[in-house]
């Protein structure tokens, strides 16, 4: 077996523990074995993709226990990228946490730093659905005790509210997990797509019940309108270095889309066929458009991040919704984007709410505002999709993916009008923040204390160059994603290859990758 697969899981269950027992009254040690796992973990994760780029799949049997009956993990193209994803994710993450101070501001950030990392590789190498739900779970202790970093009671309220919705598709998981082993009797995932292929017809309709609950689990965890309530105000007042983390958590949920969906429920099952394109693609089409009139309207540059996320989530999740192997290449182009661009977003989002507060609104001119007004301009138009950046590129792949689609003119209308939108609402709120609190002719206004407002943390950053190094290195992500687009679309499109030819997949689980 290759024991590299287990890694990304094993690494963060270790360092974590290490630092809460043996570090926990050490910052400076804290903040060098965090660096330190991520760093490893980066390297795990850039082995496991170079592994993957052959087309092999591998598994990793634990105990050595044979599936379907012990639990497997799984590596093929697409969980080495996401998993890849968000290692290059975590990295600069970490040091603006430092250099911005943030991880001194509430105890054990680091620790629950890389348990959400132990969760996050774990849903994305896991072969297994009753596994998948053990890692949501995990993500989930673990960021509610992040979104809650630093206290106070807005905070707070905005974690209850989190872990409440959260906890409601946890059920609904434990729900539709016991309808699909009533039904099949395994929850292995291959195993599962066996099982599912000899169902007789006659026989499936508490499949398709399962299938149902289980994408209402995914959505919900993907912020999929009308189930997106929860993303809004708990992003917007959870610590911004942290919802920077979360920008690949809602692609937790978009993977967890695309790998039953095209393993388990695929095209050919006829009892769940077309359950995506028919409900999944007015949904999606409905969270872009929603997410950019909040863009429009924010009055807080938190919530305005935030719903950047659904827009960003909603043009994924058209291309997901379109199923074809074409659209999928693309919105896995698109999800490395998006992510990048959402996490630099909220890092730039602290900057500002550390100097001026968090109204998007004429206050007072602020330190380093230029360069953070640069920074701010470059994902302004990496989410909106303006050219020269990623951003324009996925949402072209999309949109001609969606060419085949005989309701190509509206996905073309909404992704084309919400991009105008989204320009729009990103260049108010920069003009207010950055030009016109420069204005003597503006009085300042004041700052709101309202529920959704951030409170401004009084102490100057203590290391500004090293959190400003770390968002200048999400900008070299998108800019190398841009330059280097051919690779990038020709990787994923392998990926999708991969994807809608599951028999290699199902292969290697049941007849002994790990033997």
């Amino acid at each position: 077996m290759n024991h590299w697969i287990i890694a990304p899981v094993v690494l963060p269950a270790i360092v974590a523990p290490f630092i809460i027992m043996v570090l926990r009254h050490h910052l400076d040690l804290q903040r060098i074995f965090s660096v330190a796992g991520c760093l490893g973990l980066f390297g795990i994760a850039a082995t496991l993709v170079v592994q993957a780029s052959t087309g092999e799949i591998q598994t990793y049997e634990l105990g050595n226990w044979p599936a379907p009956f012990g639990i497997v993990l799984v590596l093929d193209r697409l969980s080495a990228l996401m998993v890849g994803l968000t290692a290059l994710l975590a990295l600069p993450i970490v040091l603006y946490a430092i250099g911005s101070g943030w991880d001194q501001r509430g105890e054990h950030f680091h620790a629950l730093f890389q348990f959400q990392l132990m969760g996050v590789c774990g849903a994305f190498l896991t072969g297994d659905a009753f596994n998948l739900f053990v890692f949501f779970e995990v993500l989930l202790i673990a960021s509610y005790g992040l979104m809650t970093h630093g206290g106070g009671a807005v905070r707070l309220k905005a974690g209850v509210q989190y872990v409440t919705y959260n906890l409601l598709g946890s059920t609904l998981f434990l729900f539709a997990l016991g309808t699909l082993y009533a039904v099949t009797g395994t929850l292995n995932m291959a195993d599962l797509a066996v099982r599912v292929a000899e169902m007789p017809a006659e026989d499936t309709a508490l499949l398709r019940v399962g299938a149902v609950l289980l994408l209402l689990v995914f959505s919900i965890k993907a912020a999929v309108l009308p189930l997106h309530f929860w993303l809004p105000a708990s992003y917007a007042n959870a610590p911004f270095v942290v919802a920077a983390l979360f920008a690949i958590m809602t692609k937790v949920g978009a993977y967890s889309i695309l790998r039953v969906y095209t393993l388990v429920f695929g095209p050919e099952v006829e009892a769940t066929s077309g359950l995506i394109a028919a409900w999944m693609l007015p949904a999606a089409l409905v969270t872009l458009a929603v997410g950019a009139i909040g863009v429009l309207g924010a009055q807080q540059i938190g919530r305005l991040m935030a719903f950047g996320v659904i827009t960003s989530m909603g043009t994924l999740l058209i291309a997901i919704a379109l199923f074809t192997p074409e659209a999928t290449a693309a919105g896995l182009y698109y999800i490395m984007h998006s992510t990048l661009a959402a996490a630099l977003l909220f890092l730039v989002a602290d900057m500002v709410n550390n100097r001026r507060g968090g109204a998007v609104a004429p206050t007072h001119p602020m330190q380093q505002s230029g360069l953070i007004a640069s920074l701010f301009f470059v994902g302004a138009i990496a989410l909106a999709g303006m050219p020269p950046l990623s951003g324009f590129i996925g949402k072209l792949l999309v949109m001609d993916a969606a060419r085949e689609s005989p309701n190509y003119q509206i996905v073309w209308a909404v992704i084309l009008v919400s991009s105008l939108i989204t320009i729009i609402g990103m260049a108010r709120a920069g003009s207010q923040i950055f030009w016109k609190s420069h204005d003597a002719s503006v009085a300042p206004t004041p700052v709101d204390d309202g529920e959704d407002v951030m409170p401004l943390p009084a102490p100057p950053e203590p290391q500004p160059g090293l959190a400003f190094a770390s968002v200048f290195a999400l900008v070299a992500g998108l800019g190398a994603l841009t330059l280097f687009a051919g690779p990038a679309t020709t990787y994923t499109g392998g990926i999708a290859s991969q994807l809608f030819a599951p028999q290699t997949y199902i292969d290697a689980v049941l007849k002994g990758e790990g033997e």
